[in-house]
């Protein structure tokens, strides 16, 4: 990847969160063959996996993200939506992974239907970038104060999630909340 150039895969089938975990990670680790033989590990005695659509075309679960992201020697840390996000030490994330409602489309027809869709958010080069699959390239969101003022309007709907890709001694020690908030 050279200097200004962020990493985007586009959507396919119903493999938003191999995106979301490619995207946020800025190369591509994974494949819909990768995330398949993850959830075969989850799941090894059932004929219908658990973590992935029936139909083969992907919708991987959360356990799936996580499992990825530990074979990385990273961390899906699960976000309390009772906290603000100014408690986040954003500088101990590497990235963001959420989970939201997103209209289900046919091609240019858009159809009055809600499922979830993961979706990427991620510092580079000095500036954060909403890097969901959806869009035809990534957007911009800016500064540090940028990326709260967004990620605090994406978690304000009740259904909506956030996933923190962190190191795991950042896990481990809790050290992705500001330390005023590890008292509380």
């Amino acid at each position: 990847m050279s200097e200004g150039e962020v990493f985007h895969e586009k959507q396919r089938l119903e493999l938003c969160a191999i995106h979301a975990l490619n995207n946020v990670l800025q190369e591509q680790v994974f494949t819909k063959e990768t995330a398949d033989d993850i959830c075969k590990r989850l799941a090894p005695q059932c004929v219908v996996n658990p973590h992935r659509s029936m139909l083969g075309t992907g919708n991987y679960d959360v356990n799936v993200i996580m499992a990825a992201l530990q074979s990385r020697e990273l961390a899906a840390v699960w976000w309390d939506k009772r906290r603000t996000v100014q408690s986040l030490c954003v500088d101990k994330v590497q990235g963001f992974i959420l989970n939201v409602p997103s209209r289900v489309s046919l091609g240019i027809v858009s159809l009055p239907v809600k499922r979830r869709h993961w979706l990427a958010v991620r510092q580079v080069n000095g500036h954060y970038y909403n890097l969901d699959s959806k869009l035809k390239s990534p957007v911009c969101i800016g500064n540090e104060a940028g990326l709260r003022t967004f990620l605090s309007e994406v978690l304000s709907p009740d259904v909506a999630e956030m996933l923190l890709v962190v190191r795991r001694d950042v896990e481990e020690y809790g050290t992705w909340l500001n330390s005023d908030d590890l008292r509380k």
